[in-house]
């Protein structure tokens, strides 16, 4: 089952960069995704995945790494932007607007499994409503695998609503490989949603600050 076709994706990604003004800044691509006959009070009904984009967003996501000694050094080795040591997840406890500003700067989190009920319990408040919560990784192993994949990744989380926007490359790149980064996205809605097709209402393509192109 294929949701849209890839030449209405390429036309309308084509037609969104087109219809744009030419800014002081790269823009980037999003797409919309409206779903219906979807009863999104159900939780399991909802979406909040975190998926790996073929050709990534034209540069990467910015990663922050909780560990200590050798997964932390392994983590700096890997380019991360942020290591967080079990000390300062104290400090930034007690200092929350540093705290916030780190959860919106970065857009992935990775944890030392051994750390996850501190972070839970000292950090939660904060990361949780933001979808920020860390993945965990086993003690000792090398985190660079998930860092490098989480660089080319996206999350998409609904909650209770059936709209969902999601960035899907640059405005520089080539418009089919844009269209395989948004086939990507709705390949996982395929999977999630039994009658996808049914479920899927509208879907739109934009930059930044461009006006919005109907794919379907």
């Amino acid at each position: 089952m294929v949701l849209v076709e890839r030449k209405k994706l390429v036309e309308a990604i084509k037609k969104a960069i087109e219809n744009s003004k030419d800014r002081k800044f790269v823009e980037t691509v999003e797409m919309a995704v409206n779903l219906k006959n979807v009863d999104m009070k159900r939780p399991e009904n909802r979406i909040d995945a975190i998926i790996t984009l073929p050709y990534g967003l034209g540069k990467p996501r910015k990663i922050g790494v909780f560990a200590k000694g050798e997964m932390a050094l392994k983590a700096k080795e890997a380019k991360v932007d942020l290591v967080i040591s079990p000390e300062e997840i104290n400090e930034l406890a007690k200092d929350k607007r540093k705290a916030k500003k780190i959860a919106k700067n970065l857009d992935f989190f990775i944890a030392e499994a051994t750390l996850m009920a501190e972070i839970g319990r000292k950090l939660g408040p904060i990361l949780g409503p933001r979808g920020k919560m860390p993945q965990p990784v086993p003690p000792l192993s090398d985190p660079k695998p998930l860092v490098e994949k989480l660089k080319k990744s996206v999350k998409i989380r609904t909650r209770d609503k059936l709209t969902f926007h999601v960035p899907i490359g640059r405005k520089d790149m080539d418009p089919e490989k844009i269209a395989e980064n948004a086939e990507e996205i709705l390949k996982y809605i395929e999977g999630k949603y039994e009658n996808a097709l049914q479920n899927l209402d509208s879907i739109y393509v934009k930059t930044t600050m461009g006006p919005a192109v109907k794919v379907i």
